[in-house]
């Protein structure tokens, strides 16, 4: 979907017709998009169960100057689930998701984050983040906390080995996922969650100095 807007930025914005807030934002975005149209495409995504006829409808009638579709599930889960209304990324002419928005956002700061990326003066600052697994699926092998775990009681030795175990395991509720990817994907599975929980309780009864098998251990001399 995004291929052919590499080298612009991009606005990717997940919305519904129904949602107060996303209504809100549409005359910024409009205007956003008038004002950067040849560095910024602004891609829109309704979550909507209404059709995609009715999506279309709604968006001529309000005037939207931006390229709408339809998010499917697939899309969602890879873009961590939305659970929120609106939720938009920011992606670098490269590709890159460098931000993330969740709620009515403040146009400004869209603007601000679309001249830091083209390089143009602005007055303020823009951080961006790197995602380790908050957002996207393909990252949660990089996570090094997850939701609903509790990795306080391990060492750091125990939790490297803890991780290493949730990102190659695969969780049994039919997710097809690994634990780590169903813990991000799908914070309320008590599947997942009961597998690391257990995972995490083996390894805090672990030993700290545990022996390695095959080493013989010491003995006292005989008198």
């Amino acid at each position: 979907m995004l291929e052919e807007d590499k080298g612009k930025i991009v606005l990717l914005n997940f919305w519904a017709t129904w949602c107060g807030p996303c209504r809100a934002e549409i005359p910024d975005l409009i205007e956003l998009q008038k004002k950067y149209k040849d560095q910024l495409d602004i891609i829109a995504l309704s979550t909507d169960e209404d059709d995609a006829a009715e999506v279309k409808r709604f968006a001529q009638k309000a005037g939207i100057n931006y390229r709408i579709g339809m998010a499917t599930d697939l899309l969602r889960n890879k873009y961590g689930g939305i659970p929120a209304l609106p939720t938009s990324f920011v992606i670098d002419p490269q590709g890159r998701v460098v931000q993330k928005h969740i709620g009515l956002n403040d146009p400004s700061i869209y603007e601000l984050e679309v001249r830091a990326l083209l390089g143009l003066p602005f007055d303020g600052k823009v951080d961006y983040f790197e995602d380790t697994g908050q957002v996207f699926l393909k990252n949660a092998e990089r996570a090094t906390e997850l939701p609903g775990v509790d990795l306080s009681k391990l060492t750091p030795a125990q939790k490297t080995v803890a991780l290493r175990r949730f990102n190659s395991e695969s969780c049994t509720c039919g997710c097809k996922m690994t634990l780590a990817q169903c813990r991000v994907n799908d914070t309320g599975c008590g599947v997942s969650k009961q597998m690391t929980a257990k995972i995490v309780s083996e390894l805090s009864h672990t030993p700290a100095h545990s022996r390695t098998p095959g080493t013989p251990q010491s003995t006292t001399p005989q008198e």
